[in-house]
């Protein structure tokens, strides 16, 4: 299948340049599509960044990273998607630009072609729906980073059909990745966990029930998490956490998934996180 198949993948952002990055690692014919040239640019450096890192760790070789770059092509041209087996959407949570650029492709490709989205809580139906296609949608959500984390979140909506989530699940494991699936709902299983114990910490900073150290240190050392959640929502992104509360404060209308106002104050204030060197902690 892989000699054959090709899969594109459109915004080469952080996680668009870690799927396209796998994908051609996995030996897809893989096209990484952004219509910013210089985004394109910087994605192909941090995969090159990234596949030293695994030569370095002796998780590849020197040809593998040869072999990975071949199947690899980067463009701003959509059409190079008409073809294409697969097209993996990996855009900012931002519903009407996506809604854009499945229309958009819905014209360009093949009524074969599969399409995914990587959104992180955004729902996979009213998506679908928008498309003419809709038995062919489905979700797809990596984690961050791409390379290296297993799970791939498989999202079906009601009229995403078994053909389309066996081939989605083939290719998962192709790319030597964790498939699990779950259903359409705000957040899915991952986001409607994680996003609220994030804002919940947020909540604890803001009433000062203890500093962002220690909120941090007792959730890693009591917890066994890997990193605190202020942390990680600044290695998320701030901006990205807030977009997912308010998609689960809107799909539930429940008071208990409403965004901390620190939150917003900090998203307003451009204190994103890590991406932008200030968030909970400073970066350099």
């Amino acid at each position: 299948m892989k000699n054959k198949f090709k899969i594109a993948i459109i915004g080469s952002g952080t996680m668009g340049n870690g799927i396209a990055h796998v994908s051609a690692q996995s030996g897809f014919h893989t096209t990484l599509v952004d219509i910013d040239k210089n985004q394109l640019n910087k994605a192909l450096q941090n995969i090159n960044f990234n596949l030293d890192r695994q030569i370095n760790k002796k998780v590849i070789s020197e040809i593998d990273k040869k072999n990975t770059l071949n199947k690899l092509n980067m463009t701003t041209d959509f059409e190079n998607c008409k073809n294409c087996d697969l097209v993996i959407e990996a855009v900012p949570e931002k519903f009407e630009l996506k809604v854009s650029i499945f229309k958009k492709l819905d014209k360009i490709c093949n009524s074969k072609t599969i399409f995914a989205s990587n959104t992180s809580s955004i729902s996979i139906s009213e998506l679908g729906n928008k498309t003419s296609r809709p038995t062919k949608f489905i979700g797809m959500h990596f984690m961050n980073p791409v390379p290296i984390m297993k799970l791939i979140e498989v999202i079906n909506t009601i009229h995403t059909s078994k053909d389309t989530t066996r081939k989605i699940i083939e290719i998962s494991e192709s790319m030597k990745k964790i498939p699990i699936q779950c259903n359409d709902y705000p957040g899915f299983v991952s986001n409607r966990i994680l996003m609220p114990m994030i804002n919940e910490a947020i909540f604890c900073l803001e009433q000062n029930v203890a500093t962002k150290e220690s909120i941090d240190g007792i959730m890693k050392l009591g917890m066994s998490h890997p990193m605190g959640p202020l942390q990680l929502a600044d290695f998320i992104g701030l901006d990205v956490c807030l977009d997912i509360m308010e998609v689960l404060w809107n799909g539930f209308n429940d008071s208990k998934y409403r965004p901390c106002t620190l939150l917003k104050s900090m998203v307003s204030s451009g204190l994103l996180g890590k991406k932008t060197g200030r968030g909970f902690y400073t970066y350099d």
